[in-house]
């Protein structure tokens, strides 16, 4: 899943998205107001973390112009993270389409338990908790990988594939969507990275054949997560 941080203060951006990088997912950063709207209009995400104090383009019309957009972009989910903590600053916020709110200073430890909530809610309040194709099974609350039974060592990119894929058990998905869910924007790859990740974890799964889980190729149209009968 890739999210967007936008947040001016260069240790803090670092810091925060190496702790998301380790749940295993995707990051891309803005460091400017400006940035950032011009990220969302091009680009989605599963989520925005957003500061309110900005250069160039304050927090809250970044909010206010990207929930006027409509549409799936408009409706991103947005987590505010700022030191701008007063009541009246939460209720407009909030009021502006903000789906949930953290005051700096905070702990590492709660923003991922939010982030990891509002991923879970953003298919709705009925999204299940735990994605599963054969003996592979996705813990949406831990983001841990399990196949017959025992932990799947994966690499981040790895992770970020294979998630991407059970989420959508039995449906195509494209090369392109696929790339934009497992790189980022600054990230120095093409297109074709994704076969090398897609190739790495077949061969995980292949070691279990009786895992009953296959990634089939569709020529011209992606890749998709499906069970196959064990051998």
């Amino acid at each position: 899943m890739r999210i967007l941080l936008v947040e001016d203060h260069v240790e803090l951006s670092h810091w925060v998205s190496k702790a998301l990088r380790d749940a295993h997912l995707t990051v891309e950063c803005a460091a400017t107001g400006a940035d950032a709207d011009a990220l969302l209009h091009t680009q989605d995400y599963a989520l925005v973390i957003l500061d309110l104090t900005l250069p160039k383009m304050d927090g809250l019309d970044v909010l206010r112009r990207l929930r006027a957009r409509g549409g799936a972009r408009g409706g991103t989910p947005v987590l505010i993270l700022t030191a701008r903590g007063g009541l009246e600053e939460r209720v407009q916020g909030l009021n502006l389409g903000a789906d949930d709110y953290l005051a700096k200073p905070f702990e590492l430890a709660e923003l991922e338990a939010r982030v990891k909530a509002l991923l879970r809610r953003r298919g709705g309040a009925s999204e299940t908790l735990v994605h599963r194709c054969g003996q592979l099974s996705f813990d949406t609350v831990s983001r841990m990988f399990t196949y017959c039974g025992e932990p799947l060592a994966l690499t981040p990119r790895e992770h970020a594939v294979l998630e991407a894929l059970i989420a959508r058990p039995g449906r195509a998905m494209s090369k392109e969507k696929l790339f934009d869910e497992v790189f980022a924007l600054n990230d120095d790859v093409n297109l074709d990275a994704i076969e090398l990740y897609i190739h790495r974890v077949r061969k995980k799964l292949e070691r279990r054949p009786d895992g009953g889980a296959a990634i089939v190729t569709l020529r011209g149209i992606g890749y998709l997560m499906q069970e196959r009968p064990a051998s």
